[in-house]
């Protein structure tokens, strides 16, 4: 069935990297693509693995529900001791087989109700992989931005030494005064604590990716940066489209349709519990009634019988009846449920596209703020460094510069997830894995 397997094979180059990968308990060395990592997620954390046992316990539910069309085969074995003058002992080997041949269509109702609830459990499966890879895509980014968090800290850091050092010298030569070297010092100070806190922040972003792929949180791992051309306006859909692709690949949406469908199924079962049924029966039991003998040719009996039984139930105590109308009750329900769920998912593909189109602006925005920064902060050393500016001008351009840097990797990371999250939305999150060139 496609749609179970889809997203495990969803790449044809996206077979595991690692053979071992279920075992091993340390994290490769080498660095790893967003799409390794996704692998390693996938055949690693228990939650994956769950979800496709209880997807297995619906698959054989729906298999033993082939033998509504195969016929029941019983057999009996048995010995009895009647007390009498002779002190007999029975002995009694049966076998019947019965078949059923028509029931106004319940057979076929109760089988499609069982293929239609393990295809709801299909796409249920489906989406508690979206959704895992999903959570497995925003821990990537945000190891990503919380690197290149360090990497800001630390430029602003240089930037901060460089700014002492020359406030020291001009200090030493009495070009400026003393307050200039505290105004440095503090500059420094507090560029030491934001490398700090942002290493803090590396840490338990790492521990988060590494809990999620099952291994230890103090270990280390390597990631690879994403190509700077990923979540450009060229990849951009039409919302029309997306909607469309969600109403044919989401899995909430198939799930929902998949359980009305099978509510139907049980409503139609239900109605038809009070219709005949029409069965064929075939039994044959051998009996030997000899006293200190067993089934010789002479005591033994042979019965065989033939047959077709019709029933019908006549009186249930209004069981069945007011089964039907449940059933009927729980139909309406789930259609109700299913619009719901087709509303919500196209306001989340609203949502998600519209986010994405308000980061791709962020984006470009926080490139136009880091280039003007870093030109303001260039300029305001050089001024300092003749004289023609003060070092408060310099801490402002300074600070301006890390807030320019955090904003445009956020923003940067952020698009990464935006484009993942319409990925979700439309229910083909491979799309959201791609790393474009």
């Amino acid at each position: 069935m496609r749609y179970l397997w889809g997203l495990l094979l969803f790449f044809p180059f996206c077979a595991y990297s690692y053979d071992d990968c279920a075992t091993m308990r340390h994290i490769p060395t080498d660095e790893m693509s967003l799409i390794e990592v996704v692998n390693m997620a996938l055949c690693r954390n228990p939650s994956t693995a769950a979800a496709y046992a209880a997807l297995q316990s619906q698959r054989y539910i729906k298999n033993a529900a082939h033998s509504y069309y195969s016929p029941t085969v019983s057999g009996h074995v048995g010995t009895n001791r009647s007390h009498t003058e002779h002190d007999d002992w029975d002995y009694t080997v049966s076998l019947s087989a019965s078949y059923l041949i028509f029931d106004f269509g319940k057979r076929e109702s109760d089988f499609a109700q069982s293929l239609a609830t393990f295809r709801a459990a299909g796409f249920d499966y489906d989406e508690t992989i979206q959704n895992f890879i999903y959570s497995v895509i925003g821990a990537y980014y945000e190891l990503l931005n919380s690197d290149a968090a360090v990497v800001a800290a630390k430029s602003a850091l240089t930037v901060a030494q460089t700014a002492k050092d020359t406030a020291d010298k001009k200090y030493k030569s009495g070009a400026v005064a003393r307050a200039d070297v505290y105004k440095a010092d503090t500059t420094l100070a507090s560029s030491e604590l934001a490398l700090e806190r942002a290493k803090n922040n590396r840490e338990i972003a790492k521990g988060t990716l590494l809990n999620i792929l099952s291994f230890p949180a103090y270990q280390d791992i390597k990631i690879k940066d994403m190509p700077a051309s990923f979540g450009s306006d060229a990849e951009s859909k039409d919302i029309d489209k997306l909607m469309e692709i969600a109403k044919k690949k989401r899995p909430d949406l198939l799930k929902a349709h998949s359980q009305t469908n099978a509510a139907w199924h049980r409503r139609n079962s239900a109605f038809l519990k009070n219709l005949p049924s029409v069965s064929i029966n075939v039994g044959v039991d051998i009996k030997d009634t000899s006293v200190g003998g067993m089934f010789n040719d002479i005591t033994m009996k042979t019965h065989g019988t033939f047959g077709v039984s019709v029933s019908m139930p006549v009186f249930t105590g209004f069981s069945n009846f007011y089964n039907a109308r449940s059933a009927n009750a729980d139909w309406e329900n789930m259609k109700s449920t299913e619009q719901n769920v087709a509303d919500n998912a196209m306001l989340d593909v609203f949502s998600a596209y519209q986010n994405y189109k308000t980061a791709q602006t962020v984006l470009r925005q926080t490139e136009i703020l880091l280039k003007s920064a870093i030109e303001s902060e260039r300029v305001t050393s050089g001024m300092y460094k003749v004289g023609r500016s003060t070092m408060l001008d310099w801490q402002t351009a300074q600070s301006e510069l890390a807030d320019a840097r955090n904003q445009h990797n956020s923003a940067k990371y952020d698009l990464f997830v935006k484009r993942a999250a319409v990925a979700l939305a439309i229910g083909d999150i491979k799309n959201g894995l791609k790393e474009n060139k």
